[in-house]
């Protein structure tokens, strides 16, 4: 081996993740809307410390038997609807997006377990590009609706595409 070479492997061993893309999530929280709900939604910032663009491509945690990536849109007779985003959440380098109430969030189907206030469980998003980010997501039911956010409703039932 050269010296090159071995002065290249120092600089990749004391710089982990210097080539690795980065995300980082900030202040999450999730909501259910009773004790018999059988399902609840977290909601985040994510932000892109990437020079490229990425996608949030999924999410996972033990709490719930599906868990989804979802916004809600309004359809043509003016009812919001919640759908699912299949094609995930895409966002600009260096870019924010916050998931909120009323918007696009992580819907959590299939509760294992009640998620009661001062709770909390391990959530998963996967990326695209960048490696898996692994929070702690605590429960806050007490938290006030976005701006411009509406409470989620839980009746059991879900209109998904």
């Amino acid at each position: 081996m050269s010296l090159k070479s071995i002065l290249f492997a120092g600089l990749l061993a004391a710089a982990p993740g210097l080539a690795a893309a980065h995300v980082v999530v900030e202040d999450p929280y999730a909501v259910v809307s009773s004790a018999m709900a059988q399902s609840g939604a977290a909601f985040m910032s994510i932000h892109n410390h990437n020079d490229s663009d990425e996608v949030v491509i999924g999410a996972s945690s033990d709490v719930a038997e599906r868990v989804e990536l979802h916004t809600h849109i309004q359809t043509d007779e003016g009812v919001m609807r919640m759908v699912e985003l299949e094609e995930g959440i895409p966002m600009a380098a260096d870019e924010t997006v916050v998931l909120q109430r009323g918007g696009m969030h992580v819907m959590l189907l299939g509760l294992t377990r009640p998620l009661e206030q001062g709770d909390s469980f391990t959530l998963t998003l996967t990326f695209e590009t960048s490696e898996p980010v692994t929070i702690e997501v605590p429960v806050d039911l007490e938290r006030p609706v976005a701006q411009g956010g509406a409470a989620p409703q839980d009746n059991g039932e879900h209109d998904h595409d």
